[in-house]
């Protein structure tokens, strides 16, 4: 009788437990920990399943330009990601996740784990992301494998970020594309750090 009391108990509390973080990442995980400036923070996916975008986020026509949708894929030999994909990187110590968007857009929030360098400035800040300086520019053997995002797929800040990149000696292949950006990442309800 006290096993089978025992195995109600365990089983109560696993249903609580799965109720409590029905909105999970995927099926087989509620979220993750990751390092974001120094300490540990937990991406997981808003509770509230009757939550919804506000403002800025929630508009779906804004005119092109500035705001034509980008394509697929911005250059040759980069890989569009998605969410997952973006998570795996954010795990991974060996690679970096930036945020391309100007600093006033990442000072409003931004993706745990990622790291501002606006597309205008990323030719100059090549060093942070294992290229060396050379005579004639840039050296990007020894180059980080980066994930660059921006506000979405209207926004052409990351793609421009990675042209750029490219006609610098990055190599495409440690180059990848998060197209949604942070208006998928907010849709999704996904943990967002700093600003709001």
């Amino acid at each position: 009788m006290k096993t089978l009391t025992l195995t109600i108990v365990l089983t109560l509390l696993a249903n609580a437990a799965i109720a409590e973080n029905k909105v999970g990442i995927t099926k087989d995980m509620p979220s993750v920990t990751i390092k974001s400036n120094q300490k540990m923070v937990e991406i997981s996916r808003i509770q509230n399943t009757k939550n919804q975008l506000e403002g800025e986020w929630a508009l779906t026509s804004r005119p092109c330009p500035d705001f034509c949708i980008q394509p697929h894929s911005p250059a040759d030999g980069v890989t569009t990601i998605g969410e997952l994909e973006l998570i795996e990187m954010l795990q991974n110590a060996e690679a970096l996740v930036l945020d391309s968007r100007t600093r006033d857009w990442f000072e409003g929030g931004t993706i745990p784990g990622s790291i501002n360098i606006p597309y205008t400035y990323v030719l100059d800040e090549l060093g942070q992301l294992g290229c060396e300086p050379d005579f004639d520019g840039w050296d990007c053997a020894d180059a980080k494998p980066v994930a660059l995002f921006c506000n979405g797929i209207w926004c052409g800040q990351s793609p421009t970020a990675i042209r750029n990149m490219i006609k610098a000696g990055y190599p495409a292949n440690r180059i990848f594309y998060y197209r949604g950006g942070m208006q998928s990442w907010r849709m999704l309800g996904l943990t967002v750090i700093g600003g709001e």
